[in-house]
């Protein structure tokens, strides 16, 4: 296979799907993971005594490091290499799964879940960056559909593997299964994997990497921390604060520096900037639903870990089955047509969630988390394909990284706001009707439904009994407000994107000013 000096391809690699499919198992390694440890968390919570806050930090902390270093780490492997930057994260994630199983405190994992966060950011931007290079134009839109089939097959298994090594074991095997998954993958990727880079060797653009951390790092705290503490807190306000002035500084500067990282210029392309914000949306509906429903079959239902796992499976079946099947649709109707279906059919999965309550037969759930997966099946491969192919080639790792970014700012988001939703609606409901309870037990279940029932354990059977009732209604009402709040968000941005999306579409990869003149890096 040759390449251009910007490190793209000028003849298909021979064994392109090959790569794709060993690429695609280092992200389902990473997506495996999470998945796994989403079911966890009722056992975490009850193991570590976690509270309502410390699982949201347990999710956010892996995410917020994840989306703070995806675009500097993505940049650093279109310089180093990326298949360089792959295997390193793969030993980081790898390690620190295994460190995390073995925490004696919620925050202790909350320590190993940043690391891993860590090298979640270095494997992910090279494992659709490098598929980037070794496909030609004509085959790049199926090979993302499939990268995102892919992904709906980590959604799959992650709750099942989760849910059967709760049966057997302790909580931390949700992480230590990654251990010999990440030895089998490292192996593969050594063998397998070509490595690319941007043959240019333009040089990193360091501040712009501390300024985009900072400034994404920040944002990302206040939403975490605003419902926690008051949005009115100095920490918050503070948060906020820094993340505006160093998201200025970050644009001022890469308008300027020769090299930037990421060119603002290219957020003046609607199809590209359509297709992030529609990626950051499906995402803060996907996360933030999964994080609740998690606690919505273990506490309000009473199922298991691995109950509980498998009721999630009809989203991710319905990902892997449609995802592929994407580009056809896409050329049939268009991308501005299939965005904004899929942001619609996604909000309709979510009013459907709203509708839940505990005594809620599964059929209902089953039929909300169809609707979900199938508008997230039409969504995720149009909005990944429009934000890579809006970026000139050289660019792969850090466009890559910018769609992967986007997941998980929305992800980060979703659990923030959707959980803290649901912490307002479950306060709101269980507010004033305790006052019969010992003091400590009414001020334990006043935090979350989980830290209600392991409150209830030290009561008499039937107050105990009425607890738990007071709980689950409390919590019907919160799932409600987050679910019909995000389902009300997606209505919106598909009008937006409907509006606003290109009609037609000629260029799919615009020279930004600064390739015009030096070019960018």
């Amino acid at each position: 296979m040759r390449e251009n000096p910007a490190g793209e391809s000028t003849e298909p690699h021979p064994r392109r799907w090959l790569i794709l499919v060993v690429l695609c198992s280092s992200m389902v390694m990473v997506f495996s993971n999470l998945g796994s440890m989403n079911v966890a968390l009722p056992t975490m919570q009850t193991a570590l005594g976690a509270s309502g806050s410390d699982l949201q930090w347990i999710t956010d902390a892996h995410i917020l490091t994840f989306a703070c270093l995806l675009l500097p780490l993505g940049a650093l492997g279109d310089r180093r290499g990326r298949k360089g930057v792959l295997l390193v994260g793969i030993v980081v994630f790898g390690v620190a799964s295994g460190l995390a199983a073995f925490s004696t405190t919620a925050g202790e994992v909350i320590i190993y879940r940043t690391i891993m966060g860590v090298g979640a950011a270095l494997v992910m931007p090279a494992t659709l960056s490098i598929g980037a290079v070794i496909f030609p134009a004509s085959e790049r839109a199926k090979a993302v559909a499939a990268w995102s089939a892919a992904a709906g097959l980590s959604g799959m298994l992650g709750p099942v593997i989760g849910g059967v090594l709760l049966r057997y074991f302790w909580w931390g095997s949700a992480f230590l299964f990654t251990v010999p998954v990440a030895g089998v993958v490292l192996a593969l990727v050594t063998w397998i994997v070509p490595t690319s880079r941007d043959e240019a060797r333009r040089p990193l653009d360091a501040v712009g990497s501390a300024l985009s951390i900072v400034a994404l790092g920040c944002l990302l705290y206040g939403i975490i921390e605003g419902p926690e503490l008051g949005w009115r807190d100095p920490w918050v306000i503070g948060g906020f604060g820094v993340a505006v002035v160093g998201f200025w500084a970050y644009a001022r500067w890469e308008r300027r520096v020769r090299f930037p990282m990421l060119d603002p210029a290219y957020f003046g392309n609607r199809v590209f900037t359509l297709g992030a914000v529609s990626a950051v949306c499906t995402f803060f509906a996907l996360y933030g639903i999964v994080f609740i429903l998690t606690q919505y079959f273990q506490f309000a239902q009473g199922l298991t870990p691995l109950g509980a796992g498998l009721r999630m499976l009809p989203v991710s079946v319905v990902v892997f089955l449609i995802a592929p099947r994407i580009p056809a649709v896409i050329a049939r109707s268009g991308t501005r047509a299939t965005i904004s279906a899929g942001l619609v059919i996604t909000a309709a999965g979510m009013a459907i969630m709203g509708m839940l309550s505990a005594a809620s037969p599964y059929w209902l759930a089953a039929v909300g988390l169809l609707v979900l997966g199938s508008g997230l099946a039409v969504t995720m491969p149009t909005a990944t394909h429009a934000i890579v192919s809006s970026l000139p080639p050289h660019k792969s790792g850090v466009g890559s990284a910018l769609n992967d970014m986007t997941r998980e700012t929305g992800g980060a988001i979703g659990i923030a706001l959707l959980g803290s939703l649901l912490s307002v609606g479950y306060r709101q409901g269980i507010s004033g009707r305790l006052g019969d309870l010992p003091s400590e037990v009414a001020e334990a279940a006043s935090d979350s439904i989980g830290a209600a029932l392991v409150a209830g354990g030290e009561l008499p059977a039937e107050a105990a009994e009425r607890l738990h009732g007071l709980a689950t209604d409390a919590f019907d009402r919160g799932m409600t407000l987050a679910a019909w709040s995000a389902a009300g968000a997606l209505l919106l941005v598909a009008v937006i994107v409907y509006r606003m999306y290109p009609k037609h579409r000629t260029v799919t990869r615009p020279a930004a000013p600064a390739e015009a003149g030096a070019g960018s890096g």
